[in-house]
């Protein structure tokens, strides 16, 4: 039930299986570890050694056979804390080799979700205002519900300004978006909706593809990514435009 969980954790495949097997079953022998967890025996004394180091199980000690006994889960959130608190010591070094190497112009693609978290990374490193031309409300796609509260907390902390010309749909159903990113939005007439996007901050411009209202693709998700201040710039004066001609309240 948990395993996948420890397991996005850190924790070895082999390790989260034999943590959820001692917190269910209690103390128990390595024998009666392998045949209740199915983890292979000579497997089970490596990563019940493991578990012992990261302080998540504990050796008994008995004449016949030691025994071992999980550590109380709240031992988790200690070593989250401790990974984190470990990162966060090298993480200006590591911004700071990151931008020494970074180039001024540039192409490239990010993909999945995993790649639209990296672009909302972008936002908030660059810190500067963010412009989107066919907005979708896709910030609030379900596989970011945690991801995207932290972002738009880091983003105001930053204060980073938005300015959004949202497809008609994001008004016609309401969406929720409206209420996280302050008051500098607008409507697309209804007709000329599109499952793409533009986004523009700082030198970047993100051409975003098979997105819709409130999400974006499962899997067939791209974002072409322009490193180009001149370009930026441009698509800034386009945005403006646009956004000057286009009513608070466009009717259909």
């Amino acid at each position: 039930m948990y395993t996948h969980i420890f397991q996005q954790l850190g924790l070895p495949k082999n390790e989260a299986i034999i943590y959820e097997t001692l917190l269910k079953e209690g103390e128990l022998s390595v024998g009666s570890i392998a045949l209740k967890s199915k983890v292979h025996r000579r497997n089970v004394y490596d990563s019940i050694a493991r578990l012992v180091e990261k302080g998540l199980a504990f050796e008994i000690i008995q004449s016949k056979e030691n025994r071992y006994q999980a550590v109380e889960p709240n031992k988790l959130m200690e070593l989250v804390q401790e990974k984190q608190t470990l990162l966060e010591s090298v993480m200006p070094g590591l911004e700071n080799l990151y931008r020494s190497k970074s180039t001024e112009q540039g192409v490239f693609i990010y993909r999945g979700i995993e790649g639209w978290k990296n672009y909302m990374r972008d936002i908030l490193r660059i810190k500067e205002d963010f412009y989107c031309i066919g907005a979708k409300g896709a910030w609030m796609d379900h596989r970011l519900q945690h991801f995207f509260p932290k972002f738009i907390k880091e983003a105001n902390k930053a204060k980073i300004n938005y300015f959004h010309l949202f497809d008609y749909e994001i008004k016609s159903s309401s969406h929720e978006i409206t209420k996280h990113i302050g008051k500098n939005f607008k409507f697309l007439p209804k007709g000329y909706s599109t499952p793409n996007a533009i986004d523009i901050f700082g030198s970047h411009v993100n051409i975003l593809s098979n997105i819709h209202v409130g999400g974006i693709h499962e899997t067939d998700f791209s974002m072409t990514v322009i490193v180009n201040q001149q370009i930026a710039d441009a698509f800034r004066v386009w945005f403006r435009f646009m956004y000057d001609f286009c009513p608070k309240d466009s009717k259909t």
